[in-house]
């Protein structure tokens, strides 16, 4: 390989297939790799913040280990760097620059954080989108006077992502000075209990609470936790009281986000909310035809009917379709045909297939939404109150979502006894029936495991 980004790709790649997509997102997904010494046998990598170096040593060293094993045939000795210490590293990359996505940090200082590929002339408007792009047309050529808030949403892979980076793009054009935020709800709410735990909420609160446009991603998940409910929502007043811009995306519209309190659902819903649906044959078509036209690929008018009469609704699946061609056929001077092409729909329509519903993933979800580790809820040993209503909640979950007997829901829940899950789902039931609240998060975890 020819670098040490080229390895820490399949390393990365490798760690992604052995956890939950929600694990991967929250931890191994931010880390960068920084350099490898391989004289001291030592690889140095970047992650947010000592929080988050602390987490990785306690629960994510042993799959680390693994991966770099699993490509150099050996074990490296694993160093962490934050942004504070990183000009500390003992033996720093050539032309070391380091600059982070928009996915793991949200201060976007220039248009490069926003990848080139969303912007509105890249965007194929249709009869299912055409509302909420003319609005987030509105919104970025007149911020903070046109919609504000805006909220936008959709069922995933339908362009949403796509128009909110595309009001940055357009508003970084218009006025470079602008101070843009991008960030996604569960990182909100990951960024929330990091600053908690360093004692750094003054940052955190100036880093949301000073920009020009505030872009929240699926800001579905911050449903149901009251902490960052709170911080978010003096984060909108305060930035809506000084006509600063927000735009917000979710997979449902906010009357249907049971979990958000009262106060915050008013606020999402005191301007414009937009619809995106499925795109019907013509634009999945034109989808097809311009990310081929951005790809530096042709391909027959035959094929990309084929593929959109096959790959109905999801944007994604369509681009994914057209760079594994690309890959596939053009990097050996092949021409792709329908027939040729089967076994790539195939692969992306299995591929994009919703994520088996395991206890992994339902902890993990849990364990985010009550901002506690996976590792707490199925200990024996914590019973603390939030971390024994987070274990409550797995279990009701797991029978709920599972196949497992009783038996085998205990084993996977620290070895405990038929006859305590049995209380467990009794006691959940009992205070789903007292308290509607308990009903609707359950309702909303549901929808982000199965999403």
């Amino acid at each position: 390989m020819d670098s040490f980004e080229d390895a820490w790709k399949v390393i990365d790649g490798y760690c992604k297939s052995k956890i939950t997509d929600i694990a991967y997102n929250t931890w191994i997904s931010r880390i960068q790799p920084i350099d490898l010494d391989f004289e001291n046998g030592t690889a140095y990598l970047l992650v947010p913040n000592d929080f988050h170096a602390q987490t990785l040593r306690r629960c994510y060293m042993k799959l680390l280990n693994e991966g770099f094993r699993e490509i150099f045939g050996t074990e490296f000795n694993i160093e962490f760097r934050t942004p504070a210490n990183v000009t500390n590293n003992p033996k720093p990359p050539a032309a070391a620059t380091i600059t982070t996505s928009a996915s793991t940090a949200p201060l976007l200082q220039s248009p490069e954080n926003i990848s080139y590929e969303y912007t509105f002339d890249t965007f194929i408007v249709g009869a299912s989108n055409k509302f909420a792009h003319a609005a987030c047309l509105a919104v970025a050529s007149n911020p903070s006077y046109a919609y504000n808030p805006l909220f936008l949403y959709g069922n995933s892979g339908l362009g949403k992502t796509h128009l909110l980076y595309a009001i940055g793009n357009e508003i970084k054009k218009n006025d470079p000075s602008k101070v843009i935020c991008y960030i996604k709800g569960d990182d909100f709410t990951v960024e929330l209990i990091e600053s908690i735990q360093l004692a750094k909420m003054n940052e955190f609160r100036q880093k949301f609470r000073q920009a020009d446009i505030l872009l929240v991603d699926d800001v579905q998940f911050i449903g149901g936790k009251e902490r960052t409910q709170e911080e978010f929502f003096h984060t909108f007043n305060t930035l809506y009281e000084a006509r600063k811009q927000i735009v917000l995306t979710s997979d449902r519209p906010p009357k249907e986000i049971k979990t958000l309190e009262d106060r915050l659902r008013s606020r999402f819903e005191q301007d414009l909310i937009a619809d995106i649906q499925p795109p019907d044959l013509e634009t999945r078509i034109a989808i097809i035809k311009r990310k081929a036209e951005l790809d530096g690929i042709e391909l027959s008018d035959e094929l990309c009917n084929y593929i959109a009469s096959k790959i109905k609704s999801d944007i994604r699946q369509l681009e994914g379709t057209v760079k594994k061609i690309k890959a596939k056929y053009y990097l050996n001077s092949e021409k792709p045909t329908v027939s040729s092409v089967q076994g790539i729909i195939s692969d992306i329509l299995n591929n994009e297939a919703p994520p088996e519903v395991t206890v992994d993933r339902i902890i993990d979800e849990v364990a985010r939404t009550y901002g506690v580790t996976a590792d707490e809820i199925r200990s024996q040993k914590n019973r603390s109150a939030n971390i024994s209503n987070a274990r409550h909640i797995a279990i009701y979950l797991t029978r709920e979502l599972t196949t497992l007997s009783m038996v085998a829901i205990g084993e996977k829940f620290g070895n405990r006894h038929y006859s305590t899950i049995i209380y467990t789902l009794r006691k959940v039931d009992e205070m789903m029936a007292k308290d509607r609240k308990v009903k609707e998060l359950i309702d909303d975890t549901i929808k982000n495991i199965r999403g």
